[in-house]
């Protein structure tokens, strides 16, 4: 299939299975994908929307689901789903102004790591420094698998 060539439906069902496999990797993970120290590994997802620009409002929407499994509340879903959408787009910029796609792991690594500190630091009553940090550090991984993801992936949605 060419992802050019992907019908409204196709693109609906290409979104709800990035959704799910978002949230089943948040909740297979949750163990090391909530709180001060986390490393949330469906993250690398975001760089999805390099080669599927589409993806971008429907991984905001992951997030905020995924958000409900960690319990952190209203805001934590509400942020959740806006750095989700930052993220995300971040991936749409890098493909249209033809950046290395290397440069996906660092919305991945920081957007989410210093916004969600925001109120991650306000809620466990955490430094914000302390906090943006543990988070940013937990996002390498991810950042760099999302990169990894686009480079494999584009061999094959050519």
């Amino acid at each position: 299939m060419e992802k050019n060539n992907m019908s409204n439906v196709q693109k609906l069902t290409f979104s709800a299975m990035v959704i799910a496999i978002y949230v089943v990797i948040v909740f297979c993970t949750q163990g090391f994908s909530f709180g001060a120290y986390q490393i949330r590994i469906a993250t690398a997802l975001y760089a999805l929307s390099y080669l599927f620009p589409f993806l971008v409002l429907p991984l905001g929407l992951a997030n905020l689901l995924s958000n409900l499994i960690g319990g952190m509340g209203l805001l934590d879903l509400i942020g959740g789903f806006i750095v989700g959408i930052l993220t995300a787009a971040c991936g749409v910029v890098i493909r249209k102004q033809k950046w290395n796609k290397w440069l996906l792991a660092l919305p991945i690594i920081f957007i989410p790591g210093l916004g969600v500190a925001t109120w991650l630091s306000y809620i466990l009553k955490m430094p914000y420094g302390l906090m943006a940090l543990n988070l940013c550090i937990g996002q390498l991984i991810p950042g760099i698998c999302g990169a990894l993801l686009v480079k494999v992936l584009e061999r094959v949605f050519r």
